[in-house]
C-alpha cells in the first residue's frame, strides 16, 4: 500500500459498501487479508502447535511463534514477553489474579476506566487480598499524571490505568505516569485496548510493566488479544499463570510441577492458532498503513466530529477539545435518549454508533448521565464524508425534537 488513502483502504472491507461504521471503540472490522490468512491456516495447516513432528504441526507452530514476534515488533516490545489471551479483560485478570499480593498492598486506578480495569481490582479488595483501591477522580475527560500521583501511597503496589478513554477518546500521558511509578517503585499496567489500534507504540520506551490489548479492536479476529510483560519485571512481580495444564509445564514430578519460561507459561492448553495468524496479519496490515498515519487520521476525524456536532443546537459534547485524541467522541442530544439517537442514525442513514454507559458506570454516575452517551468512533477506513453524514443526520434528528 503506497500511501494512506481511506478510499483505497475501504476496498479491503466489503461490508463498508453497505453502511457507515463508527463503532470502532467497541470492535473494528477485519480486512479481507485477515480473513484470507485465517482461511489459509484452516485449509492448509490446521494442527496443534508444539506437540507434533508432522509437517502440519511444524508449519502451524512456526506461524504461531512468528505471530508472537510480529506483535512484539508492532508494539516496540521485542525484548519483553507477549502471551496471547482472548482479550484485554483476560490479560488484565492474568495480572490481577497472578500477582502475589500482600494484604497491605493498595492499587490505583481511575474513574474513567472500563469495568474490565476496575472490577478485577475491586474483586481483590472485596476478597480481602489487598488493603484498598484508590480511584483517581477526573470528570473533565483527562486524567492528569498529578491526579494519579496524588493517589499513590507507601503501600501502593500497582497503578492500573487506561491508555486512552473508551468514552472520551482522550489519551493518557502514560510516559509521565510511568516515570512517576518508577520514582515510587510502583508497577504500571496500561489497558491498551483503545490505543493499540490507533497509536504508534514503543512499549520499551514507554516503560510500562504490563500492557494489555485486544485483537478485535485492531482489525484482528474476535477472541484474540495479549499481555505484554516488560523485560524489567522480575520475581516476585511476574504473574503466576492463570491456568495450569498442557503446554505450560516444563517438568512434573509427583504432585509438583515447574512452568516453562516465556509466553508459553501463560498459554495452557490448545490455543487459538487460527486467531493468532489473523491477528498477526492485522498487525502487518497496520504496519503497512503506518501507525503514524493511522493516529493522525483518527485524530483529525475526531476533531471534525467535534467541530460539526458543536454547531448543532441541543448537542452536548463530552470529549474535550485541544487535547490529544484517538478517533472517539461522546455526546448527547437534549430530549432524546442515546439509544434512540443510535437507532435513528442506523435507520435514517445506516450509521453504526454505540450508545449507553460503555462499561463505565462509575464515570456515567459521576457525570450524572443516567442514559449514558452516544459514542461515535472512527478508524483508518472512515472518511470525512462519513463524519459529515453523521453530523448531518444528528442535525436532522435534532430538528425532529424541536
Amino acid at each position: 500500500m503506497a500511501a494512506f488513502d481511506p478510499e483505497l483502504i475501504r476496498g479491503d472491507f466489503p461490508i463498508l459498501q453497505k453502511l457507515i461504521y463508527l463503532d470502532n471503540a467497541a470492535t473494528s472490522l477485519s480486512p479481507r487479508q485477515v480473513v484470507e490468512a485465517q482461511n489459509d491456516a484452516e485449509y492448509n495447516y490446521r494442527a496443534n502447535v508444539g506437540r507434533g513432528i508432522h509437517r502440519l504441526s511444524r508449519i502451524a507452530t512456526h506461524q504461531y511463534l512468528e505471530a508472537h514476534e510480529i506483535l512484539k515488533r508492532f508494539f516496540g516490545g521485542e525484548n519483553g514477553t507477549l502471551a496471547f489471551t482472548k482479550n484485554t479483560t483476560e490479560a488484565i485478570n492474568t495480572v490481577s489474579l497472578g500477582l502475589r499480593w500482600n494484604k497491605t498492598d493498595r492499587i490505583v486506578t481511575t474513574i474513567q476506566d472500563h469495568h474490565s480495569n476496575l472490577l478485577p481490582w475491586y474483586r481483590l479488595y472485596n476478597e480481602g487480598r489487598v488493603a484498598g483501591v484508590d480511584v483517581a477522580r477526573g470528570l473533565s475527560g483527562v486524567i492528569l499524571p498529578e491526579d494519579v500521583e496524588a493517589c499513590i501511597t507507601k503501600d501502593t503496589r500497582l497503578v492500573a490505568i487506561g491508555h486512552a478513554s473508551n468514552v472520551f477518546g482522550t489519551i493518557t500521558e502514560a510516559e509521565e505516569i510511568a516515570k512517576i511509578c518508577k520514582d515510587y517503585g510502583v508497577l504500571l499496567l496500561l489497558d491498551g485496548a483503545q490505543t493499540a489500534p490507533h497509536l504508534p507504540l514503543n512499549l520499551e520506551k514507554l516503560a510500562c510493566d504490563f500492557f494489555c490489548f485486544s485483537g478485535h479492536k485492531m482489525l484482528g479476529p474476535m477472541g484474540t488479544g495479549g499481555l505484554w510483560i516488560s523485560p524489567d519485571v522480575a520475581e516476585p512481580d511476574i504473574p503466576a499463570p492463570l491456568f495450569a495444564g498442557g503446554g505450560m509445564v516444563a517438568q512434573v514430578d509427583g504432585t509438583s510441577f515447574t512452568c516453562v519460561e516465556g509466553h508459553a507459561r501463560f498459554e495452557a492448553g490448545t490455543q487459538n492458532v487460527i486467531g493468532a495468524v489473523g491477528l498477526a496479519e492485522a498487525a502487518r496490515y497496520l504496519m503497512r498503513l503506518g501507525m503514524e498515519n493511522v493516529a493522525s487520521h483518527s485524530a483529525a476525524l475526531a476533531r471534525r466530529m467535534i467541530s460539526g456536532l458543536s454547531e448543532i443546537p441541543g448537542v452536548h459534547i463530552y470529549t474535550p477539545s485541544g487535547v490529544p485524541l484517538i478517533g472517539t467522541v461522546s455526546f448527547t442530544l437534549e430530549g432524546v435518549h442515546p439509544h434512540e439517537v443510535a437507532y435513528l442514525l442506523d435507520e435514517a442513514a445506516g450509521i453504526m454508533v454505540r450508545s449507553g454507559e460503555h462499561c463505565c458506570q462509575p464515570l456515567m454516575k459521576g457525570l450524572g448521565l443516567a442514559g449514558g452517551t452516544v459514542r461515535a468512533s472512527a478508524y483508518c477506513y472512515n472518511s470525512e464524508d462519513d463524519i459529515d453524514m453523521l453530523t448531518a443526520t444528528v442535525e436532522e434528528i435534532a430538528g425532529m425534537v424541536k
